[in-house]
This record gives structure tokens, sequence and C-alpha cells, in this order.
């Protein structure tokens, strides 16, 4: 990453060379030309054709394949905030450093997560099938960005590159690359994150596909927080003036490592009928455009034909005459009648699948590792008989995870007709899970799972009124017979006094096994078998109101939960010093049989006067038992800005941030699980939040570039503050960041 900057520099200016001209991306997500033509490029044959421009993005379902449609990461707005780890609204707790391992303080929007739990902290880098972008594109397109702060010995650096192209309409290739390399502020808190992404789609009437391949590796150095908090709270208590990289931390020469593998592949075969259907707008402008494009090419050949016919034989080809015989057969009655026939007609044929037959199939390999050569004694408060590679006080915990899942479908799809006002599925999924610990006989013990799972689904997703959308399974054979899972969600549209509003409504009812990683888990310090866990009961309401011209947004939302499963851990403390050492450190497995609600309220505001822009997104919340989830009362997040150009085409927002959060009792971050976990030490609990940080950023677009400038945690005082957004774990003190990202069109 030394060279990086330059080497990137280097790139944009070639690929600059090589690229059309620029373009922009309108509100429907297509590219558009920055002129009002597109060039035109002459062949061998001297005729005239023009460079197609476009991109459309989607998502699909990872269960049925279903697409729904995006917007292309090109916005400018908040483009700065998509740096940091801990989220566009700094709504998660992370160890400081860019790609730590996160949580969100927001109860309700944490993701219930996956089987290999050691994955979740990592979310934000981890794309799930069912969010990652697939792309159709007229011409091949290429992304390159990069964020940077610091230097070569504590600096950050994220560096991102995509390609898609196009073989023919139907067919969509890409790849993506993805480098996340944080050095650390603080010693031993170091990441480097990276990612490999091969995905294509065939898009074609009868049949679809989508196939997506990833490799991922993350490396996590762990320090085990600073040894004594008041190195940031209360500076002046000390004699020596320390740096960040001088405090002293808990842990060296320890790392989590996780190496995962993803296969994904999504394909149906539908069976319909064909009808006449009209064309779209920019349907019939593109085939006016191609309709002009061939008279022209026609006329130049037949012109070119005439030519050749009157120089054959010595002849002079008269050019006017040639002209005035053109003219003479346009003004001829029907002459063209053919032609006007087809230029009044805007219909197209239209094939409309009536019943899908899906198949999906999904192969996730996850490997972990935590690796430490030095390990400070009585650190840890149990130590077990494993047979580990290295001895002594190193440790060498190793697990493996993979699952293998298909899932076979038929859909009855909506809108094949006018009584077809919703789609239903019927499908059937079967997973195989096998897990890898070491054991205390032998090198390691496996475990495997076979489940198989019924379900169903109605959906109505066309029009522009009411959408809804209701998913329920049931696991009929298996290790986890019982387990039930039950999704809907609706939304309903429609004018008000001039304005949109809509209502929304989602929700689910889970009732499942804990993770496997729960119920097993072995490791030199860590060891629990939980065979008596009782399956976990997830209720969720939630509503949401949006009043498009205000910019006001209004979610509440309901949690209710049984049997709640989580992780608690403890320590002793000992005073040394200056130093405050967290000794004999336990984390266990803990289910709470009460039942716990949450409640949330988010109200989210946009605000326009001229040049001045104000949004805001304030949250309030309450666990009836914050003992076991705590959470912050209220969070904030407000970003004022100046929102301007300069000379007609450069967009600027100037303007500045601040997120901030009560007080609580924040769950502490266990180096040696990887996890997040409840403090349980009554006695030495810390409280983090009640304290706001700020940052100052210039936020510029220029046709197919964005870039930012900005000055984060601008308010850090040199006279100390509770700068923790995790107990033990300072955040960055005062920053300069700057970022980049330029789409390229060849």
């Amino acid at each position: 990453m030394k060279r990086l900057p330059a080497l990137l520099l280097l790139t944009m200016f070639l690929a600059t060379l090589s690229a059309q001209d620029y373009n922009s991306i309108d509100a429907d997500g297509n590219i558009r030309p920055a002129g009002s033509r597109a060039k035109n490029r002459a062949d061998s044959t001297k005729s005239h054709t023009e460079i197609p421009r476009g991109l459309k993005v989607w998502t699909v379902d990872d269960r049925f394949g279903d697409i729904t449609p995006a917007e292309p990461d090109t916005m400018a707005y908040m483009y700065m905030n998509t740096i940091f780890t801990s989220g566009m609204h700094g709504e998660y707790n992370t160890t400081g450093n860019l790609g730590a391992p996160r949580q969100n303080r927001i109860f309700t929007d944490r993701d219930e997560g996956h089987e290999f739990i050691f994955a979740n902290p990592f979310d934000y880098f981890l794309t799930s099938p069912g969010q990652f972008h697939f792309t159709n594109t007229y011409s091949p397109i290429t992304n390159l960005s990069l964020n940077s702060c610091g230097n070569r010995t504590n600096g950050e650096d994220h560096f991102k590159a995509l390609f898609a192209v196009n073989a023919g309409k139907r067919l969509g290739l890409g790849v993506k690359f993805d480098y996340l390399y944080g050095r650390g502020y603080y010693s031993d808190n170091s990441a480097a994150l990276f990612n490999y992404t091969m995905y294509g789609s065939y898009l074609g009437d009868r049949y679809q596909a989508h196939f997506l391949a990833s490799t991922n590796h993350q490396k996590q150095a762990e320090n085990g927080g600073i040894t004594n908090d008041n190195y940031i709270t209360h500076p002046e208590s000390f004699n020596d003036d320390y740096q960040e990289s001088e405090l002293p931390t808990m842990l060296s020469n320890n790392w989590n490592r996780n190496d995962n593998l993803h296969f994904f592949l999504t394909h149906r075969y539908s069976v319909g009928f064909n009808r006449k259907v009209p064309m779209t707008e920019e349907e019939i402008k593109a085939k006016k455009f191609a309709m002009e494009s061939r008279k022209e090419n026609a006329a130049r050949r037949a012109k070119e034909d005439a030519r050749r016919e009157a120089e054959k034989d010595g002849g002079i080809f008269d050019e006017e005459e040639y002209e005035r015989q053109l003219k003479l057969a346009a003004s001829t009655p029907n002459a063209d009648a053919d032609s006007a026939q087809e230029d009044t007609t805007w219909t197209k044929n239209e094939y409309v699948p009536v019943t899908s037959f899906i198949h999906t199939a999904r192969l996730d390999k996850f490997t972990r590792i935590y690796q430490a050569y030095y390990t400070p004694e009585n650190y840890y408060s149990e130590t077990f008989n494993t047979l580990s590679r290295f001895s002594g006080d190193s440790i060498y915990d190793r697990t493996e995870h993979y699952e293998l899942r298909n899932t076979f479908a038929i859909a009855l799809l909506e809108g094949f007709n006018k009584y077809a006002k919703a789609g239903l599925k019927a499908y059937l999924t079967h997973s195989f899970m096998h897990f890898t610990l070491p054991d205390s006989t032998t090198r390691s013990r496996s475990y495997n799972e076979n489940d198989l799972y019924v379900g169903g689904q109605l959906s109505k997703t066309a029009g522009e009124t009411l959408h809804y959308n209701v998913t329920g399974e049931v696991e009929v054979a298996g290790a986890r017979i019982g387990d039930v899972n039950i999704d809907g969600e609706a939304d309903l549209n429609f004018r008000l006094w001039g304005d949109t509003i809509q209502l929304a409504a989602n929700g689910f009812f889970h009732l499942n096994d804990p993770t496997f990683y729960h119920e097993h888990y072995h490791s030199k310090h860590f060891w629990w078998d939980n065979d008596d866990l009782d399956k976990i009961t997830h209720t969720k309401i939630q509503g949401t109101f949006s009043l498009r011209r205000t910019g006001t947004r209004l979610r509440v939302a309901f949690d209710n939960l049984s049997n709640y499963t989580y992780f608690g851990t403890s320590y002793d403390v000992e005073v040394n010093g200056d130093n405050v050492y967290r000794l004999r450190n336990k984390a266990s497995v803990r289910q709470c049989g009460d039942n716990i609600s949450l409640l949330t309220a988010t109200l989210g505001q946009q605000l326009r006067f001229g040049l001045v822009n104000l949004d805001a997104q304030l949250t309030y919340q309450k666990s009836s038992k914050d003992d076991i989830i705590p959470v912050p009362d209220f969070n904030a997040y407000v970003n004022a800005f100046l929102r301007f150009k300069i000379a007609h085409v450069l967009d600027c927002d100037l303007g500045a941030d601040v997120r901030y959060f009560t007080k609580y009792h924040a769950p502490d971050y266990v180096p040696g699980i990887g996890q997040y976990a409840v403090q349980e030490n009554a006695d030495s609990r810390v409280d983090i939040g009640n304290i706001a940080v700020a940052n100052l950023y210039a936020n510029f677009f220029l046709k197919h570039t964005r870039f930012f400038v900005m000055l984060s945690h601008v308010n850090h005082s040199a006279e100390g503050g509770n700068y923790f957004i995790t107990p033990h774990y300072p955040i960055n003190e005062r920053i300069f960041r700057f970022g980049l990202s330029w789409n390229f069109f060849n």
C-alpha cells in the first residue's frame, strides 16, 4: 500500500486516455452521454455507428433469485461517510480502527447473523448475495475508488476496483476487487481485509441465471484495549505525554484470522406465452434512432453502388442528378408506405412467464484461527487441554465450517393476466452443515447437521399503490426440527395534498435453535458444550411513515424476545503503577428465559433552505432488561451543509456532521472469541457515551467523479474526553482524510 496512491493516479490517467467521453447518471439509474449527442465513429465501410451507453443494476433474492431494481453506487451525497467502519450515521460500536469488528448500537437494526458467528462483526465487508449489485451495461465500465489518511506507519487505506461488461444484451459479467488496510493509530490494532469477487448474469425470456463467487480474507490484530482509560479521559494525571501509538495495551502479537469462500447460483426456467405490448418512451427513441441509422446506411450504400455502376465503364457520376431523383422518388405517394407503417406502430413482442421452476444453490466455507505467540500471565481465567500445534503460552485455536444449501421452488407469477394479482411460490430447502473444532483427545472433532425445510411465499410487487410479501417456512426433518420462520412486509403509497405518502410495515416471527457456536466451542481458554439451550423466539413489528416532499420519515419498531442467547464476559482488575490490568478473563454463553422487549423510534428529517441543508436522524430506544440487552437511550446524527456549484459544473457540499449517543453499559469486546459480550463484572463495569464526535468535510461531484476532503474528529481535545465507542478501545484523534471514486466508460 505504500505506493498505492501514485499507482492509482497513473491508472486513472491511462484510463482517461482511453475513455470515450464523460457521462452522467440520471434519476432512473441510467448512464447518459454528457453532450446532447454521443460520438459517432466511422468504420472501414464509412458507415457511422453510435457507441451505446447505459447501466442498470439490481439485486436478487438469495432464495428465489427474484430481481429488484437498485441504484448504482454513484451518489455524491454522504460519500465521505462510506469510509467509516462505524457506519454512515455512526451507529456502530467498533474497536477504533478501519476494518475493525463492529456491532450496531440500534438493536432492532442488528441482523440475526450467520451460523458462523465469527464473520458477523465484519458484515460491512462481506456482501451477501441478496445485497450484491449485478450489472447490465451497453459498454464496458470501470470504477476505481480510494480513501486514505495518515502515513505508512499509522494510516488507513481502502482501495476498490470494479469492472463490468456485457456479451450481448442478455449476458453480463464483472469482477470486483476490495482491499482494506488499516495500520492503526494505536499499537497492535492493525487490520487487513481482502475480497475478490466474480459475477455474471443471463437474462433470457425463458431462462435466467445469476452466479456469484468470492473469496475473502480478514486479519485483525488484537490488543485487548489500552491498560488505563485515564490515558484518554484524563491525560493531565500522568507525567508523560503519550502519543497514541505509545499507549500500553493488554495484548500484543495476537491475531484473529478469518478466511472464507462463497459460491452462489440461482437460475430458473419459465413457461408462458407471447403478447404485443406498447413500447416505453426510451424504447421508442431507441427504435427511431435505429431506423434512422438504417436508412442513412442504406442510402449511403445505394449511393456508393450507383457511383460504382456509373464509373464502371469510364462514365461520370452526376451527384446532383442522383439527389434530384431521390427527392422525386420520396415525393411519390406511398413511396415509403412500409416505413411509415413501421414508424407508427410502436409495439413490441413480449414474453410473459406464467410458471417458473427455480433452483438456488449456495456454498459457504469458513475458517477462523485465533493465534497468539505470547499471552500475559493470568490473562485468562481457565486453560483447557487441546492438542494444539503450539505449547506454553502460545495459542492456535482453529475452527472450520461449511454449509451447502439447495432450494427448489415452483412459482406461479403475478401479472400474466388481469386476475393474477399476486405471485405464489412453494419451495423445499435442504441444508448440510459441517463443523470442526479442536478436541481434548484427538486433533479435531467433526459435527454434521442435515436440515430440511418446506415453505411458501405470497407476494405482490407490481403497481404503484400496494405491495406485500409474506414468506413462511418450517423445518420438518433434521437437527433443528421445529424451527419456524415467518417474514412479512407491505407498503401503501398514495397522493395527498400534492405529496406522496408511504405507509410501510414489516415484521417477523422466528423460532430457532441457537447457532452451533453458541452450543459448542472448544479452544485453549474458552470451552463450552451447551446441549440444553432452548429455542429462541424473536418477534418484531415495525411501521414506517414517510412524506416525500417534506423529507420526513418516522419509524417505530417493537421487538420481543424469549430465550435470548448472548455472550457474557467478566475479569478481575489489578492496579500496577499507571496501568490497570484486566486479568482472569472469562467469556460464556448465556440464555435468558424471561421475555425481553425493546421499543425503538427513529425520526429522520431533511430540510432545505436555499443553499442551506440540514439532515438529522434521531433514535430513541428502551430495553426492558438493559443488563442483558444494553442500549443507549438516545442516538443522534446531524449533518449541516451548504450545497452549491463552482464554475457551473462542480457540485459541492461543504459542511459538518455530528454523531452522539447517551451513556450506557456498552458490550465489551472479547478478542479470544472475536465477539461483543455483555459486561458482567458489576464492580468494574464501564460506561461509554455522552460525547459528540464531529467531522468537517467538503464533498465534490464532477460528471462521473466523486471526491472529498475531511477533517475527522475535529472537536478532539488534548485535555482528554470519553473518546470510546467500545470499552477500553479509544477512537482516533483528529485526522485529515481524502477519498476519490472515478468511473470510466470505454
